[in-house]
């Protein structure tokens, strides 16, 4: 890493000491940064990160956070200087299904790698669980703690990447449901009155489930 643009710096920001303690530049623009002040695109990839800040929420509770803004203005470099390289955005590309679409036109105009996904697939695990190649799975269950928006891909994603070393591989996934409240506990085992009070008992006070079937 030998640059970073930083949008906010809240009370507790890390950017500075980080800078200083790693050896990079923190520029005040996002042109500045692929440049490294100088007037030609300077760095040899580029990881989009724009989940954090004070950002407003939309009407469906999504952050509205600036992916798609940021991309623009990364894409407007890549134009001007003639050179493009490698892109990785963190988690999806935008709430927004028309920015997202803009977003996957650039790199197919300008001929560039780009990348989008939850970091979770390759991070470590504790305990350090890998499931054998080829193995039978009957059912997969993952937990993820936080808000709908950035943890339930967060936790799909790092249950797909566990998943698809089943029999059969990447096979892909068939449908997504999201169910949360009373519905959970309803699709508890035969929907009886015992399952769903020991469901409220294990989930309580917000259960909710994101159930992949594929």
């Amino acid at each position: 890493m030998v640059s970073a643009y930083v949008d906010q710096r809240p009370e507790g920001d890390l950017s500075r000491p980080r800078a200083q303690k790693h050896g990079f530049q923190i520029y005040p623009t996002i042109a500045e940064t692929l440049c490294l002040g100088s007037d030609r695109m300077s760095v040899g990839a580029v990881l989009l990160i724009a989940e954090h800040g004070d950002k407003p929420t939309s009407e469906k509770e999504q952050k509205l956070y600036p992916r798609y803004e940021f991309f623009q203005q990364i894409v407007d470099v890549f134009r001007q200087d003639g050179t493009a390289v490698p892109v990785f955005n963190d988690k999806h590309l935008s709430y927004s299904f028309e920015k997202a679409q803009r977003m996957v036109l650039a790199p197919k105009e300008l001929q560039f790698p780009f990348l989008a996904g939850s970091s979770l697939p390759a991070t470590f695990r504790l305990p350090p669980l890998e499931l054998p190649i080829n193995c039978v799975l009957e059912d997969a269950l993952m937990i993820g703690v936080g808000g709908s928006d950035a943890m339930d891909y967060h936790a799909l994603e790092a249950m797909q990447c566990m998943v698809e070393r089943r029999r059969g591989g990447e096979t892909g996934v068939t449908a997504v449901q999201f169910i949360e409240g009373d519905e959970v506990c309803m699709a508890s085992p035969a929907g009886t009155a015992a399952g769903r009070g020991a469901c409220w008992k294990a989930l309580w006070p917000a259960p909710t489930l994101a159930a992949v079937s594929a």
